[in-house]
């Protein structure tokens, strides 16, 4: 499982207290921070430059994780630029990105200091439009709600469950 972080603050903390969580389920993941990668921002003029050398090491973690956990906090009432511009480059750069994100289970956190609901609304809808199979269920923590331990663990097992079933399909 891959645990995108598209953020260095909370959302990072977050991720890592699902790591935690993966790894005493026995499960394998990697986190990924998204900040880390410093992306350049797409633009068109820019495609054929290409994002850099770090774009890399998003792309083959893609390829190496089937299920997908996404934490981030909640911008302006959506998603954060860093992991909208990832999957700007990945759209255009991967040789086939429809095939990177089809039935890829995935599913949603938010550790925001405003509401946090809009931005997994928001997440929902782009994972969905690119064919992914995201969780009915989400984690959202704020400042005065840390993150359910049971939210985790059933967002782990609902990832493990549906990445099992897209193996034996």
């Amino acid at each position: 499982m891959l645990i995108l972080a598209a953020s260095t603050g909370k959302n990072l903390e977050l991720a890592r207290s699902i790591e935690s969580e993966a790894i005493n389920q026995a499960m394998g993941c990697r986190i990924l921070d998204l900040c880390a990668l410093n992306l350049p921002l797409f633009q068109p003029a820019l495609k054929e430059q290409g994002p850099g050398e770090s774009f890399k090491e998003l792309e083959q973690a893609m390829g190496q994780h089937h299920g997908l956990f996404v934490c981030a906090p909640e911008y302006n009432g959506s998603i954060p630029p860093s992991l909208t511009n990832a999957i700007a480059w990945l759209s255009v750069i991967s040789p086939d990105f429809r095939e990177m994100f089809n039935n890829r289970p995935v599913a949603l956190a938010s550790h925001s200091g405003g509401g946090g609901q809009k931005v997994l609304q928001a997440m929902r809808q782009q994972f969905s439009h690119l064919g992914c199979t995201v969780l009915g269920r989400e984690l959202l923590a704020t400042f005065q709600k840390p993150a359910n331990p049971e939210t985790v663990k059933a967002l782990l097992q609902g990832l493990k469950e549906l990445e099992s079933l897209k193996q034996q399909g």
